[in-house]
């Protein structure tokens, strides 16, 4: 077979990821349409992601974020996005570039974008192929930043998290695993 030259394979990520680009942009000034919402997962040692320590520390190499009832100042360049959005009733800025984003979803029309991320070590590129996280609701505090969307929060909790494992067995919060929202 004969060499690609041209490089294909990278000109279709770059295209899909200005597929994601146009969706958020969209959102930022419009807000969410319908019932679409989007699990968007990265790597947080990928360069220029911005997390805060407390965040880096409990997800060291992926991450799975939710836009959709409550995250505040949606902002999209070329580059990237920011956004905010609560953990356990803690504010959070995050600035994710779009070159750190490994997996697109929008489960409300089952549209998946899956992208190759380079992770910086190896032991992060091993840990790249294997799902590291689930999400859970957690209740609406009763204080909320000023400019929030409506209704509900979800925080990201890796598989191994013994509070939701104990919140589930309890029937207090559901569970659910990434991996029933991937094509099989």
């Amino acid at each position: 077979m004969a060499e690609d030259l041209i490089r294909y394979d990278i000109l279709a990520q770059e295209a899909l990821r200005g597929v994601m680009r146009k969706v958020l942009s969209e959102v930022s000034k419009t807000g969410l349409p319908g019932n679409h919402h989007f699990f968007i997962t990265f790597l947080t040692r990928a360069p220029g992601v911005r997390i805060s320590s407390r965040l880096r520390e409990r997800y060291p190499d992926q991450m799975t974020i939710v836009i959709q009832f409550q995250y505040w100042d949606l902002k999209v360049t070329d580059a990237g996005f920011e956004v905010g959005l609560s953990f356990a009733d803690v504010p959070e800025k995050l600035e994710i570039p779009f070159s750190a984003v490994r997996g697109f979803y929008d489960p409300s029309v089952n549209f998946e974008l899956e992208f190759d991320v380079r992770a910086e070590s190896e032991d992060a590129a091993d840990l790249v192929s294997e799902p590291v996280a689930e999400i859970k609701p957690v209740p609406t505090p009763a204080k909320k930043p000023a400019s929030a969307k409506k209704a509900e929060k979800v925080e990201i909790a890796t598989k191994d998290d013994e509070a939701g494992e104990k919140a589930a067995e309890k029937g207090g919060a559901q569970v659910v695993s990434l991996d029933s929202f991937r094509k099989k």
